[in-house]
């Protein structure tokens, strides 16, 4: 009985370890400029400057605007995500902090934890009403996204 649960554990241990290590699906969108899902806004995702090392703090900007171009002002986020292949959301609580400008807004505490996939969620509340947006980025080594 030892045997087959130390062999099963093993496996276990294979399954979890191989799972970590898929390969980012093809076709995946990376795009960082795109229409919400409702097509009430046009979201971009600017990342830092400088590429981030994983599990260092950072900080991105979020640009939005109406579906016609328009810079939105006064609009409010909730921000979610993390490894969909891992089934782990992000490592840190990120947040949009302040409007820096018309329609550009700070996503402060933003952390990496590994390579991989990741998703990036906004939940959109602004005047022209309520929607969503995904982003996808994929961290290719220790030192970079």
């Amino acid at each position: 009985m030892l045997k087959r649960m130390t062999f099963s554990l093993a496996l276990l241990t294979a399954a979890v370890l191989t799972a970590g290590c898929m390969a980012t699906p093809k076709n995946l969108d990376l795009s960082l400029a795109k229409k919400s899902a409702g097509g009430v806004y046009h979201v971009e995702l600017l990342p830092p400057a400088q590429t981030p090392a994983i599990n260092q703090m950072h900080s991105w900007t979020v640009k939005l605007a109406t579906a016609e171009g328009a810079p939105v002002r006064g609009a409010k986020f909730l921000v979610d995500g993390g490894m969909p292949q891992h089934g782990h959301g992000l490592p840190t609580q990120p947040r949009v902090t302040r409007e820096i400008e018309a329609g550009s807004y700070a996503l402060d505490g933003m952390k990496f934890s590994m390579t991989g996939w990741w998703e990036m969620k906004l939940s959109i509340d602004g005047p022209q009403g309520a929607d969503k947006v995904t982003f996808n980025t994929v961290v290719n080594n220790p030192s970079g996204r």
